[in-house]
């Protein structure tokens, strides 16, 4: 790490700027300054305003809404993020069928009235969206903006010559069209389902995701920053004498460096591009275990007036791609442990909720990730900002679909006209993040097969726009057709070559391809539903389905999956031979398991009424499922010692008993005090078993390290539930942060054990404060709408997402069923 540069800021030469001249002007002047004030302070040159709240929204595909003088005054009034297909309820004629959880689209409308400030009607004014699907249009009084068919790149217009500045009101007009089904492997939910921002600049200003900055040389003593920032001038005549002062923040506040860059010249109507090299002494290196951010704090000003202040978000580090020796980061070297994400937070639907993704991704901390690949398509902006925060190595990926289709409406429609402009957007949008390593450029695009002059030049193009919009990162693909003869696999405009699934091939890559990098791009697809278990050998392994191509009639009555590793797809392999192989080769620099989270959508083995999939190690509600346990022992430090099945069976049923565990050297089991034997793990195995009678009683397992016991973990029959207990892991909620409470619900016997076989109803409500937002089990064959408040425990356990209200000083949850005594939960707002 020390002292050499990432070796891929070599391509930092093809780097050019979309618009205007480059100059660049370089005055060194270095400061150490402690001043968080100072720090934290946004010029009210530029500002940004979230512009969530207040908007109204229809349901309509007849009518057009478009005019500003159209009435919604009997629209239903909500905050945004939303998506409105979670509110539906499943339904199996639904056209998206089982890839969309059986959800409907449709098209919807958003109207939002505003006036501006006095002291706005002099900015420029812009719109920005997070995230709309899809096929939005958009209305400002009356003028349209545009169209954008991909509904997960950020959307921005310019509004400035469009709206009323005499203090009456503007009304903008959304229109969001998912009616084309299906238009998607998996769920995508409907509406403007991310942020929305007004930002208001200068005439001369930093353009929107106008700044770029990377980190080529790094050392001990320092590293050098180098700064990239596109200058609009929106103004009527060209601007002079314009200064660019970059002032460069340490995660205290304080500035450890700062540049100026005097006399920049900037003609109307064009962009300027401004370079700048700035030397941070003694650098804090961003990493998975120590996510150290900085803060680059960027002034335009002309003379003594300040034209715009823009604050980038960045970390300092290096990292390496080896053929030999896999990835590693700041000299050290590191597997990458990741897993593969889709976008939906489960009951929430696509609705971006910062608590939420929170949430998921420190389950996955826990675990042991430092990795994770946003499938398959760009991920919420916010999403990335919690990567750089939290410690993650982001695979971000843009495109599930090239030219050929998947399905008769997706993004195949649109790749012509649009691939290269999303494709740019995305990538400024995220460039600046240092959780980002790699780009992914596709997932299983079906040129592999159809179109070999496709599979070669789209690939070259995409890498082409890399190298011109970033250059620091490497490039992969996702491909699961291994033929060398496949030229997407065998592109050499990519740095990385990517494999899904095909976990044979990972031993002998080095001898298939020579010279070249490999990263797992998928792997596993292993299948289980939580707390369920087959009473068969745990060796008995199941594929299901027993061919990708031909439906499936096999499987469980109920549609569950035992929760063994011992079921996957004929394309995958079981969690524990993949991480075994994975963990064994120095050469296989990283790997995404499918799937860190179930998701909703493609309930793979499954048709209706399974609506969401078996992938995940966490369930849909958040839940772990056991191979959780599997991964935390082999990806962790922590102490594991984990104990499955429960213990709650029939008398003459023989129970396979598994524990995963580490730091230990054996494990011995008993029965009610009786030892069943201790056992170490075999050659190639990362578990022990025991098949045993049940009886009722306990289960304990002990784990000894040199003979000396180090801990042990019980399951215990439970007896007749008699009480309901919510669990949360916080007691506070913050509402000006937006924050949900993510409460478990479960069901105790007399002696406070979980009863792990409760599956009776379940009606939960607020008695002071707060709202019930969703619930959810965890079930893949659940069709309870997510909003109600009422729905059957699933093995156990039940989840209410609660939020508070404005005026809340605290929020209290009850959960009840029939015949038992209620449980009820305090939370104090914030």
């Amino acid at each position: 790490m020390m002292g050499h540069q990432n070796i891929f800021m070599e391509k930092r030469k093809h780097y050019m700027p979309i618009f205007g001249n480059r100059l660049i002007l370089l005055v060194t002047t270095v400061v150490l300054i402690c001043n968080a004030a100072i720090a934290g302070v946004e010029g009210q040159s530029r500002r940004v305003l979230n512009f969530n709240a207040g908007w109204s929204f229809r349901l309509d595909a007849e009518t057009d809404y478009k005019n500003s003088t159209a009435d919604y005054s009997d629209w239903r009034n909500l905050d945004l993020p939303h998506d409105w297909s979670i509110e539906m309820p499943f339904d199996s004629l639904s056209p998206g069928r089982s890839g969309t959880a059986y959800l409907p689209g449709g098209v919807g409308w958003y109207k939002k009235a505003f006036a501006l400030s006095d002291a706005d009607r002099q900015k420029r004014l812009y719109i920005v969206f997070g995230g709309i699907y899809e096929n939005s249009e958009i209305w400002i009084n009356d003028v349209y903006l545009g169209h954008r068919p991909n509904g997960y790149v950020p959307i921005v217009y310019d509004l400035t010559d469009h709206v009323y500045k005499n203090g009456v009101s503007n009304v903008i007009t959304v229109k969001v069209n998912n009616s084309q089904q299906p238009n998607s492997r998996f769920y995508t939910g409907s509406g403007i389902y991310r942020d929305v921002k007004l930002v208001f600049t200068e005439d001369v200003a930093i353009a929107y995701n106008g700044s770029f900055i990377t980190t080529p040389l790094i050392n001990e003593d320092e590293a050098t920053v180098h700064a990239s920032f596109e200058i609009t001038n929106y103004a009527l005549r060209e601007q002079g004498n314009i200064t660019v002062e970059t002032r460069i923040h340490d995660p205290e506040g304080c500035i450890v460096a700062r540049k100026v860059t005097p006399e920049i010249f900037t003609k109307k109507q064009k962009v300027t591009v401004v370079e700048q090299e700035i030397e941070v002494p003694s650098p804090q290196l961003w990493s998975t275990d120590r996510p150290v951010l900085y803060r680059a704090v960027t002034v335009l000003r002309k003379g003594k007036r300040e034209l715009d202040r823009y604050e980038t978000v960045f970390g300092i580090r290096s990292f390496v791609f080896d053929v030999k020796n896999g990835f590693s980061i700041n000299g050290q070297p590191m597997k990458i442990r990741g897993v593969c994400l889709h976008s939906d937070l489960g009951a929430l639907g696509m609705a971006f909720n910062r608590s939420a993704a929170i949430r998921q991704l420190q389950i996955m901390k826990d675990m042991g990730v430092n990795g994770i690949r946003t499938s398959h398509n760009p991920a919420a902006s916010e999403f990335l900002d919690l990567c750089d925060e939290m410690g993650f190595i982001v695979m971000n990926e843009t495109f599930d679909v090239w030219k050929h289709h998947k399905n008769p409406f997706d993004y195949h429609l649109y790749w012509d006209a649009w691939h290269e402009r999303d494709f740019a957007d995305h990538i400024k949008r995220d460039r600046n993040h240092p959780s980002l390593f790699v780009w992914c450029l596709g997932n299983e695009a079906q040129e592999q097969w159809h179109d070999p002059g496709l599979g070669e030049s789209i690939p070259r193009r995409l890498a082409a726009i890399v190298d011109s919009l970033d250059g620091t990162r490497p490039t992969t693909i996702a491909s699961n057709e291994m033929s060398l003869d496949n030229p997407v696999l065998m592109s050499t405009a990519v740095d990385l070559i990517g494999y899904n699934y095909n976990h044979g091939k990972w031993p002998t890559f080095p001898e298939d391809h020579p010279g070249r990098k490999f990263i797992v791009t998928e792997s596993t697809s292993a299948l289980a539903s939580r707390g369920q278990y087959d009473l068969v050998p745990i060796d008995t392994m199941r594929i299901w389905p027993t061919r990708w191509d031909i439906p499936f009639d096999g499987g469980n009555s109920d549609k569950s999956i035992s929760a063994y590793d011992h079921v996957h797809t004929p394309w995958g392999s079981t969690h524990e031979e993949s991480l075994r192989l994975f963990e064994a080769y120095p050469h296989i620099s990283g790997m995404y398991v499918w799937t860190g989270f179930d998701y909703l959508g493609e309930p793979t083995p499954y048709t209706w009424p399974a609506r969401s999939s078996y992938f995940g190690i966490v369930d849909l509600a958040g839940f772990p499922k056991d191979v959780y346990y599997l991964y935390q022992s082999v990806w962790t430090d922590k102490d594991v010692l984990h104990l499955l099945p429960h213990w709650n069976w029939h008398q003459g049923d023989t129970v396979d008993v598994v524990a995963y565990y580490n730091n230990a050297d054996e494990v011995e089991l008993f029965v009610n005090g009786i030892s069943k034997g201790r056992k170490t793990k075999e050659k190639n195995k990362l578990h022990v078993r025991w098949r045993v009678p049940y009886q009722a009683g306990s289960l304990t397992a002990v784990a000894y390290q040199d003979g000396i016991e180090m801990r042990r973990a019980t399951r215990q029959t439970a007896g007749e539930a008699v009480r309901l207990v919510i669990k949360n892991r916080e007691d506070t909620l913050d509402v000006g942060n937006h924050e949900l409470a993510f409460l478990e619900v479960v069901a105790v016997d007399l002696e406070g054990n979980e009863v792990p076989c409760f599956n009776d109803w379940v009606e939960v409500e607020t008695k002071v404060g707060g709202t019930v937002v969703a619930t959810d089990n965890g079930n893949p064959t659940d069709g309870t709408s997510f909003q109600s408040l009422k729905r059957k425990a699933y093995n156990g356990k039940l989840l209410v997402v609660v939020k508070g209200n404005k005026g809340d000083d605290k929020i209290a949850v009850m959960a009840h069923a029939k015949g038992l005594r209620s449980g009820i939960r305090q939370l104090v707002v914030e």
